[in-house]
């Protein structure tokens, strides 16, 4: 009994530090590939509390252009992912103008560079999701297996349309979130920190950044770069249903970048990626076999 109890002592011990270099891997590549969108949020957070010479949204918009052209020429995107990212502004922008017009939200100050009440710099908060999805593809090298772009690019559009359609007809996000899951029941993101490579199902990536982008979503709106109805007068947390709303808008962020990375050659998974979605079989001793993988 006592030599059972310290073998389970030594493989937690083992879990326990293969868990934590899993963790700071991770984690430092999180933090390289929201460069963006850290960015951005400087500014905003700079541009909140400082005196300018311009109007707030006019500096802001002025400094994204800036920040999207330096990380073109510092060679920290590359020009089909800037195109991705001016694709997400146009998209995003859009969005903003009709959500505004219908009173979702607001943007309080004022601004040379406001459309319909929107300022052109807005549509950037949705580059960054886009930038950091390109970032992410290429610092961890995704790819994904079982994906069926043109099933799930019609859902993504289906999703996006019912963002507007659902202030004058029936709001089918349910029923288009249950489609898109079921649509990606077998589909899986794999990913590699340091010498390994990992898997996670699509659909929890899609609810693990839109919880990311609800938590900016909050910072955002405290440092007062768009307010909600009931933050006008006082800030108050977001609502967190708002994680549903984002996780399946970045479904559309998704199909996007993955058009790109299609026509790079770096969408469908590599031989050992493809392997990995039949049962694992593991050698005595826990050694994986070649091509196999790790659930993340």
């Amino acid at each position: 009994m006592r030599g059972t109890g310290s073998l389970g002592l030594a493989n937690a011990a083992v879990l326990a530090r293969r868990g934590a270099v899993f963790a700071g891997r991770f984690l430092a590549v999180q933090a390289a590939s929201v460069g963006f969108a850290a960015a951005l949020f400087f500014g905003i957070a700079v541009t909140a509390y400082v005196p300018l010479p311009l109007a707030r949204y006019d500096a802001l918009l002025l400094y994204v252009v800036c920040l999207t052209v330096g990380f073109y020429v510092a060679g920290w995107e590359t020009g089909r992912e800037v195109g991705v990212i001016c694709g997400f502004h146009l998209l995003g922008l859009c969005l903003e103008i009709y959500k505004v017009h219908v009173g979702s939200w607001v943007y309080p100050d004022a601004g040379v560079t406001k459309v319909a009440g929107v300022p052109l710099y807005a549509g950037f908060m949705y580059a960054a999701v886009g930038s950091y999805i390109c970032q992410a593809w290429r610092r961890m090298d995704l790819r994904v297996t079982g994906y069926r772009s043109l099933r799930l690019t019609l859902l993504a559009v289906a999703l996006y349309a019912n963002f507007y359609t659902d202030h004058f007809w029936f709001d089918l996000r349910w029923v288009l979130a249950a489609l898109l899951l079921v649509e990606l029941r077998a589909t899986w993101v794999h990913f590699s920190l340091g010498p390994n490579r990992y898997r996670l199902p699509l659909s929890l990536a899609f609810v693990l950044i839109g919880s990311m982008v609800w938590v900016a979503e909050n910072a955002g709106t405290f440092l007062g770069a768009w307010r909600y109805p009931n933050q006008v007068d006082v800030w108050e947390l977001v609502h967190v249903g708002k994680v549903g709303s984002w996780s399946l808008l970045v479904s559309l962020s998704f199909v996007l970048v993955a058009t790109v990375k299609s026509a790079e050659g770096r969408l469908y998974g590599h031989a050992g990626d493809v392997a990995s979605v039949e049962p694992r079989r593991w050698r005595p001793g826990g050694t994986r076999q070649r091509g196999e993988l790790r659930s993340a």
